[in-house]
């Protein structure tokens, strides 16, 4: 059925290859505002679509099915993107940074499998606040390096190191939500554990 929440589903869905087109280049500042832009709105579509089809009573299976693959895939194609491009590079530790990256896919994997397997079962896992709390880490990571490399002249002196703010705030926030992602797969790890006797 294709109410209004699936629409706004499928088209974050449809937009992600225009995202990943817009943060090809990291020295195109326009492109990475444009995709800066088309991330928050595709963030707007993913509150909506869920509070539109609660609110309305318009639930449905194919909304159930494809909202986490949309919020995956978008996730996903922006980290191996900047990754692949370089930006997710910092003081310090240069290009290790990619390894917060890597927690965060493995853990979206793992645990998509993981609830595949205890589906099979008529085993729900509730998504708990501190698995909120990281997905909000997590797009605001995103977001904020998205946007370090539309502005690379929002500048500040970290002591002797010439810091891009938004970057900052981004590789600092994209390490919480890999520590979040570790807890949080565990404790997920541990009830899926439960059933594989």
């Amino acid at each position: 059925m294709m109410s209004l929440p699936n629409i706004l589903t499928l088209s974050r869905i449809v937009a992600i290859p225009l995202l990943a087109f817009l943060l090809w280049w990291p020295g195109w500042a326009a492109g990475y505002l444009a995709a800066f832009v088309l991330y928050c709105l595709m963030g707007i579509t993913d509150y909506f679509d869920g509070y539109l089809a609660r609110s309305s009573g318009a639930v449905s299976k194919l909304g159930i099915f494809l909202d986490p693959i949309a919020d995956k895939i978008m996730v996903a194609a922006v980290i191996l993107v900047l990754a692949a491009q370089g930006v997710l590079r910092g003081p310090y530790v240069g290009d290790a940074h990619v390894i917060a990256g890597l927690i965060i896919l493995v853990r979206e994997i793992a645990v998509s499998g993981l609830r595949e397997f205890l589906g099979g079962l008529q085993v729900s896992v509730p998504v708990s606040a501190l698995a909120k709390w990281k997905t909000t880490f997590q797009l605001v990571a995103l977001g904020s390096l998205i946007l370090g490399q539309g502005l690379p002249n929002w500048n500040v002196m970290l002591g002797a190191i010439e810091a891009n703010v938004p970057h900052t705030v981004g590789l600092i926030t994209l390490w919480g939500a890999a520590i979040l992602t570790l807890v949080t797969g565990w404790d997920y790890l541990r009830v899926g554990l439960k059933h594989m006797d």
